[in-house]
């Protein structure tokens, strides 16, 4: 059983060792670094999401204080006056 020299005569044999043969090389040959790999594209769009979420609330704070704004113009502004700021 060493490698690609080994034959039992059974064709459906043969198959199944030569398939889990080549199951154990990717094994070995570090092809499940796969998982890793899917692990670092969580974190990254962890990270993305987070940024996102921050630049999120500094617009909404932006918008909240010009429509503040907007607002206490609007309340005091009589006929005579417009707003000024």
């Amino acid at each position: 059983m060493n490698g690609r020299n080994f034959s039992t005569g059974i064709p459906a044999m043969d198959f199944l060792v030569t398939f889990l043969q080549g199951r154990v090389q990717r094994a070995r040959s570090g092809e499940l670094d796969r998982g890793a790999s899917a692990v670092e594209w969580v974190i990254i769009s962890a990270v993305v999401v987070a940024i996102v979420g921050v630049v999120a609330a500094i617009i909404n704070a932006a918008l909240e204080t010009g429509a503040n704004n907007v607002k206490d113009c609007i309340a005091g502004a009589t006929q005579s006056s417009t707003c000024k700021k």
